[in-house]
């Protein structure tokens, strides 16, 4: 009987899975414990063997897509067997648990309907509601930041509404209407989503209440009844003013105003293009910024051409974005370092060690032989040691409590092709540094050639990040969550230092300590990197 495989869970953590390979293709037989595919998960890339025997009879997610996990990837049955029925059968359940979802909102929309059908009152005829304008493309909502009118003031066609604050800048807003100023809706300061209302414009005396019940709770306006005649006859008189509205711009561009967005004239006055030669396709005729990118001149007399030629050069070019599709390590970076980021309060502190001492102790120890050791070796041992006296920085934040860890597992900061992996070295504090050095270079191998496992990357208790080798000086990291600290180590410069009164030359190395200020205290942290800052001067003590 036919089998449908489903995307396994590789981590404790991964939501998604990606097919990164398929070892076995549609046709081929497959024995039980045979390597189906390699599939991505959210830390590592991982083979994935098959619990059934038979052939592959259909690969629903093809390589380098992704989906859900215990959702179908491929289904494994007897060669020439009918698996329509099957794919069905696995639609069932969940078509079963919507159908529910969708009759009430069919009946919701049916209702809705039948609210929006039922007659209101109408908007009086030459009043018009102002709504947020749409001033970037990707503004959501706009912040009024000044009115230039008041309630009461007559509004001209083109003149300057009020000054709005979108996401990328503050900008004068035109009006497209004439009348009075009769309601602003969004005070100074205040902020709305775009196409809401902001304010009315009409005749002086009209009835502002009248206009505001003609617009439902989301300030949206209401259905019109669709049986009236008077509705085909506004119909003909809006038309005909539209009419008349782009005969006043066009005959204006002509001999009169020009109307154009604030960010149209300044993009054409960089550029020296002349407004009256640009056609508008914002409304009613007016010049925007498309207009202004999408304008191309008109062959010019040579005399005309010769003067154009004096103006300052402008390049152009076209612009052009490459789309890289996100890895599952990539997106579980982006997500799990975002909510440590602002799920966290941290805070950071710098000290600078001596490293004369760690330099000549690691000189001393790698002329043994068969015996090497890096300064991060140093350091990892350096923190573990400080961990066991300062156990608060090794602890976790879970909301009613403080979970102080007895044990030390220091994560390592590893870069691979995709981003970033976190292996755990297990009991860091029993470990000499030789053997840190061979459990860090045996898992960071693993991890560059994607062979890790899940296991070998979770229960870290503190985590250290090193950039020393890029020659950065220093620097902070988001710390590891559910850690409470992360240790940033800089590379060891070469400056003058003042020992026993005297400018000598010193070797100097920057570290910074990331802390979750709701477990650990400024003061907390402070000790924790003096006691480290000891254990690096004098790295003897570390072998003791």
């Amino acid at each position: 009987m036919a089998e449908i495989v489903k995307m396994p869970l590789l981590s404790d953590t991964m939501e998604e899975g990606t097919i990164a390979k398929w070892l076995i293709k549609e046709g081929e037989k497959v024995e039980e414990g045979d390597i189906l595919a390699e599939i991505e998960s959210d830390k590592a890339t991982l083979e994935f063997e098959s619990f059934y025997e038979g052939v592959l009879l259909k690969i629903i997610v093809q390589e380098g897509d992704s989906t859900e996990i215990n959702k179908p990837i491929a289904i494994i049955g007897e060669e020439g067997e009918d698996i329509e029925g099957l794919l069905d059968d696995d639609k069932d359940s969940s078509e079963e648990k919507t159908a529910d979802k969708k009759e009430e909102k069919e009946e919701s929309s049916d209702e809705s309907k039948e609210e929006n059908t039922t007659p209101s009152k109408e908007i009086p005829e030459g009043v018009e509601v102002i709504t947020m304008p749409l001033l970037s493309d990707t503004m959501e909502e706009g912040t009024i930041a000044t009115w230039m009118k008041k309630e009461g003031d007559a509004v001209e066609e083109g003149d300057i509404l009020a000054e709005i604050e979108s996401d990328k800048a503050t900008l004068e807003f035109e009006s497209f209407y004439e009348g009075t100023l009769l309601k602003i809706i969004i005070e100074e300061g205040d902020s709305t989503p775009i196409d809401k209302p902001i304010a009315i414009i009409g005749p002086e005396g009209t009835d502002v209440d009248r206009v505001l019940e003609a617009f439902n709770s989301k300030g949206e306006k209401k259905e019109k009844p669709a049986t009236e005649e008077k509705t085909e006859e506004k119909k003909e008189t809006s038309s005909e003013k539209s009419s008349e509205k782009k005969e006043k711009t066009s005959s204006d561009k002509k001999g009169g105003r020009i109307f154009a967005s604030p960010l149209a004239k300044r993009m054409a006055e960089d550029k020296g293009i002349d407004l009256a030669d640009v056609e508008g396709s914002g409304e009613n005729g007016r010049i925007i910024k498309r207009d202004i990118e999408n304008y191309k001149p008109v062959e010019k007399p040579k005399q005309e051409e010769k003067q154009t030629a004096a103006q300052a050069y402008i390049p152009a070019g076209e612009e052009h974005f490459e789309e890289v599709k996100n890895s599952q390590m990539r997106k579980t970076i982006a997500k799990r370092l975002t909510a440590s980021q602002f799920g966290a309060p941290h805070f950071y502190l710098t000290v600078e060690v001596d490293m004369e001492n760690s330099m000549n102790s690691r000189k001393a120890i790698n002329a043994m032989p068969d015996t090497k050791i890096s300064f991060n070796d140093m350091v990892i041992k350096a923190s573990a040691m400080a961990l066991r006296k300062h156990p608060q920085v090794n602890s976790q934040w879970a909301d009613d409590i403080t979970k102080i860890a007895k044990h030390i597992h220091i994560g390592v900061a590893v870069a691979v092709e995709d981003g970033l992996v976190v292996p755990v070295l297990k009991f860091t504090d029993q470990q000499t540094l030789t053997q840190i050095n061979a459990n860090v270079k045996e898992l960071a191998g693993k991890a560059h050639d994607k062979k890790i496992t899940p296991a070998e990357m979770e229960g870290s208790t503190f985590t250290v990040s090193n950039l020393g080798m890029f020659g950065i000086q220093e620097f902070t990291s988001i710390i590891n969550q559910p850690n409470s600290c992360i240790l940033s180590v800089g590379t060891i410069v070469e400056k003058p230092v003042v020992k026993n009164g005297e400018i000598v030359v010193g070797h100097t190395m920057k570290l910074t300590l990331a802390c979750d200020h709701r477990t650990v205290d400024g003061a907390t942290g402070a000790k924790f990197l003096q006691t480290l800052k000891t254990y690096l001067e004098n790295p003897v003590t570390m072998l003791a």
